[in-house]
């Protein structure tokens, strides 16, 4: 079987810090390739792979904003697209545009949606609903216009995360600063708790970080800036608890799962995916405001943090994502 992997080209992949489709593209073509299978991972020219590696150019347009991104995007598309007679199946994880080449290669196209930036690219996947293949990371983020061939929740390696029995006291906000992930909130419940709370993550919402987070920080509310995964590992497994607090229908949450992989519980906004992530009450707690979580927090010794990570590890490692994705493969190829 020869398979092509569609990366973005936002980032590089994997990923420096963020960018969580580019970090289950290559974790997708790496677990692929220790499988023996036949991959070309199509993504920026500085990624790293043990797999075929085909790129229209060096680095991400996120990283080197002197090109154009949607050039970027229809040439690195296209490259792969021109080749696709190549390959016995194409795994896309580069949202909708892709489709459009679908119906002129022979090749069948199997799409990871990764979420919907808005109901307006719905259509586009309505379209080609008869030969698409569909594959949903969460149940709770599917579109009951779509056909689904399955749900594969996003798979982390696991040797990345080591488990930590005995935590530090402090709370930690993991992932992009800006209102849908909840990081004022989170500075809400820590306040609240009066514990120390870490922040870390990419400025998505600069008028937000000025205006909302930089005012609050001292010497109790800290931001460490954006964590690679160098520093992902320790700053996850020694939190006393995750703060998820999100406002958004989230698709899937790759910080809980990796929180939860070091044995830290997760306290999260009853959102989107966080029910099919989260055992409330055995891995964390799902709450609806700040009040709810700052209990949760006064009930976080109750949590065993090895079923965290006994959990996280049976739901969300990347040897289970991808075979789940092997046999789909072989489910479309007949």
């Amino acid at each position: 079987m020869k398979v092509a992997v569609l990366a973005p080209v936002a980032w590089r992949t994997p990923p420096r810090h963020y960018g969580p489709w580019e970090q289950v593209a290559s974790n997708i073509t790496e677990g692929l390739v220790k499988l023996g299978i036949d991959v070309s991972l199509f993504a920026t020219g500085d990624s790293i792979t043990d797999a075929g590696l085909f790129s229209v150019c060096e680095q991400g347009y996120e990283e080197n904003r002197t090109q154009d991104a949607k050039v970027l995007e229809c040439l690195h598309i296209s490259n792969l697209m021109e080749r696709a007679a190549e390959f016995d199946i194409i795994h896309n994880n580069f949202d909708f545009l892709p489709l459009t080449y679908s119906r002129l290669i022979k090749t069948p196209v199997i799409t990871t949606i990764h979420g919907f930036s808005s109901p307006q690219i719905i259509p586009v996947y309505k379209k080609y609903n008869s030969n698409g293949h569909y594959v949903s990371i969460s149940n709770s983020d599917r579109s009951s216009e779509l056909n689904y061939l399955a749900t594969v929740y996003n798979g982390l390696n696991t040797a990345n995360f080591e488990f930590n029995a005995k935590p530090g006291d402090y709370l930690l906000y993991f992932g992009r600063i800006h209102h849908h992930k909840g990081t004022t909130e989170a500075i809400e419940i820590a306040k609240k708790c009066g514990r120390p709370l870490l922040i870390a993550g990419l400025i998505q919402d600069e008028k937000y970080f000025k205006e909302r987070i930089e005012p609050q920080l001292n010497d109790q509310i800290k931001y460490l800036g954006n964590a690679g995964p160098d520093k992902r590992n320790n700053l996850l497994g020694n939190a006393y608890a995750l703060l998820h607090p999100i406002n958004f229908d989230e698709p899937f949450g790759m910080s809980v799962a990796e929180a939860m992989l070091c044995g830290t519980p997760v306290i999260a906004f009853n959102r989107g995916s966080m029910p099919e992530l989260i055992k409330h009450e055995k891995t964390g707690f799902l709450v609806n405001d700040v009040d709810e979580a700052v209990e949760a927090v006064n009930q976080i010794n109750d949590i065993k943090r090895i079923d965290c990570h006994e959990w996280a590890t049976s739901q969300f490692s990347s040897n289970k994502m991808v075979a789940d994705y092997l046999a789909l493969y072989q489910q479309i190829l007949g």
